[in-house]
This record gives C-alpha cells, sequence and structure tokens, in this order.
C-alpha cells in the first residue's frame, strides 16, 4: 500500500525523546507512529492477534527477544547448526 504523509504537532520535547526513543529501538519516528496506530485498530477491531500480545507470557518473551535482537546480544545460527 503507497504511503502517505501526515503532520503532526507535538512539543518539542517529545519530539526530542521520540527521535532518541527510535534511535534506541533501532526503529524510525514514522514506524514507533505506525505501530501505535496499528494496535489502537487492533484493539478497536477485536484483531484475534491481540490475543496473542495481551498475553503476559508471551508479550514479555516477545519483548526479550526483540531487545536481544536490538541489542546485538542474539548469537545467530545457520539452518545447518538448528537443524
Amino acid at each position: 500500500m503507497p504511503k502517505k504523509k501526515i503532520n503532526v504537532t507535538l512539543d518539542q520535547d517529545l519530539i526530542e525523546y521520540a527521535k532518541i526513543y527510535a534511535t534506541r529501538q533501532r526503529t524510525t519516528v514514522s514506524e514507533i507512529f505506525t505501530q501505535f496506530i496499528l494496535n489502537l485498530k487492533r484493539i478497536n477491531e477485536d484483531d484475534p492477534m491481540k490475543i496473542f500480545l495481551d498475553d503476559p507470557g508471551f508479550r514479555d518473551s516477545l519483548m526479550e527477544t526483540m531487545n536481544k535482537i536490538q541489542s546485538g546480544a542474539t548469537k545467530w545460527s545457520t539452518y545447518d547448526e538448528v537443524f
């Protein structure tokens, strides 16, 4: 789907925080907004995926995995090493 531009007005301190957060998470400010809006959409549309994300164990595991990947702490293995 083609993307379009949207203008959002925020306080300067929130803009700076969003930029710092995005850098630390190795993502973009645009992706932060996209994920936030998608989450709102899923909640309002009763998306089945929400059930998984609402499970504390699944969410904690997912967040831990994401943090390991983003920090570089993950040791990647080849297909042959795993199987």
